[in-house]
């Protein structure tokens, strides 16, 4: 059954127009799939707790390369307003990001050559860029018309973009998919499309699943070949990264991810985290949440670099992309100020790309507040870059002096700015905020 679809501009995502009832009659009369589904992952429980506690036990201790592709930023074409996307391809490249993303609503395939110019001047502009295809419900119905926008959508936008996100959070039913047989209907005819425009120049991306519903990935991956693996991986409704849901800190849930991903695949393949940021307080119908998830913007810049650097550091995570550059309710840059005002996460970003980037990861120190089973107190990140060692350290404890036990030549904050320390002691006050730290 398909209702009207509405989309919510403030916030970028669609309301939820299906009545309630209606989604739960749809669900009691599949629930043998359902049964289906809890099978076969009990089937599949061992391996993965197998995968996982061997993930658990190496990550963070491997050496990881740290490359500029890894630092994904989305952006929005801003369609109809004279000199926007001219800004905002300006910010895109003050921000250090190495790759790009930008969506196609599969609504909006009259605006097609629109997208296609944009996507053509991200190429020309060096960017690569990687685009999403958001559904609605229409599309599992209208097979045939879905998969004319997909290979117009491959054939135009191909040549300038050559990774295609298939689906868009589909586990969340505002976005038209009310269960997995429904996502691969869809997948499945634009892995049929890929094929006929040409898989040695397409690469698809999936399945695009939204937080922490891991089970779904198995019967997904085993239907559909998918080049890179996705995920939508917010952890906004517990707070910091380091906080813990159901038992299970971002660190701990990329851990049972690739758990889930290298169960399902009789191949390796790159695991992305193509969207993820914490709304912000204050911003009204901009914010795509409404209580607890919204976090101030000092948070949220606080908590970007983190996440970046668990997800990155981790060995199992190949990039992430932040959502999104401009936007009023979590971007780097809020756009309803003119001219619009760069948040202090924007700098924050900027900054991290730049340093991390062509850094090499050398392993988190062990401190004494932590061990494999308390994740929390400091976190110390060592790094090399062009022959020089620093350190990236934050607390999730009260703020304090910390000692490092080498010679330091200087401390600079998240943005980059030499940041006070004492050298008579080489103490180093932590606090929330990361901070670099530079060896002699």
């Amino acid at each position: 059954m398909t209702f009207k679809f509405e989309w919510n501009a403030f916030a970028d995502q669609p309301h939820n127009v299906a009545p309630r009832a209606e989604r739960t009659r749809h669900h009691l009369r599949r629930w043998p799939m359902y049964i289906a589904l809890l099978v076969s992952n009990l089937f599949r429980a061992p391996r993965i707790f197998w995968l996982y506690q061997g993930h658990c036990r190496r990550m963070h201790r491997r050496l990881v390369e740290i490359t500029p592709d890894m630092f994904g930023l989305a952006v929005s074409p801003r369609f109809g307003n004279p000199g926007e996307t001219e800004a905002v391809i300006a910010l895109l490249r003050e921000s250090r990001a190495g790759q790009t993303l930008f969506r196609i609503p599969s609504w909006e395939k009259d605006r097609l050559a629109e997208y296609e110019a944009f996507s053509r001047r991200l190429h020309e502009e060096g960017f690569e860029s990687t685009t999403a295809i958001l559904q609605r419900r229409e599309d599992v119905f209208r097979l045939d018309a879905w998969t004319d926008f997909l290979a117009e959508v491959f054939e135009r936008i191909g040549p300038y973009s050559g990774h295609f996100e298939i689906g868009h959070a589909w586990n969340r039913t505002k976005w038209g998919v009310w269960d997995h047989r429904e996502y691969l209907k869809l997948a499945r005819a634009a892995a049929a499309a890929a094929d006929r425009a040409g898989r040695d120049r397409l690469r698809l991306v999936g399945p695009a699943v939204i937080d922490f519903e891991f089970h779904l990935y198995p019967s997904v991956l085993r239907a559909v070949d998918f080049d890179v693996v996705s995920s939508l991986l917010y952890v906004d409704r517990v707070g910091a990264p380091e906080n813990a849901q159901s038992g299970f800190t971002l660190a701990k849930k990329i851990a049972l991810l690739r758990a889930y991903i290298d169960s399902s695949m009789s191949r390796p393949a790159p695991t992305w985290i193509t969207e993820v940021n914490w709304p912000l307080e204050g911003t009204g119908p901009w914010s795509p949440a409404s209580g607890k998830p919204n976090v101030s913007e000092e948070d949220q810049a606080r908590y970007l670099v983190r996440y970046y650097v668990i997800a990155l550091t981790s060995g199992l995570i190949d990039r992430v992309y932040w959502w999104q550059l401009a936007a009023p309710g979590y971007g780097l840059v809020d756009t309803r100020e003119t001219p619009w005002r760069k948040r202090p996460s924007f700098a924050v970003y900027a900054f991290m790309a730049a340093t991390l980037g062509g850094s090499s990861f050398l392993g988190r120190e062990e401190t004494e507040t932590q061990s494999e089973a308390d994740d929390s107190g400091d976190e110390v990140y060592h790094f090399r870059k062009d022959g020089r060692e620093f350190a990236l350290v934050w607390t999730t404890r009260s703020p304090h002096r910390r000692a490092f036990g080498r010679g330091i030549a200087e401390v600079l904050d998240r943005e980059g700015k030499a940041s006070p320390w004492d050298r008579d002691d080489g103490n180093v006050y932590i606090d929330g905020s990361p901070r670099y730290v530079l060896f002699e």
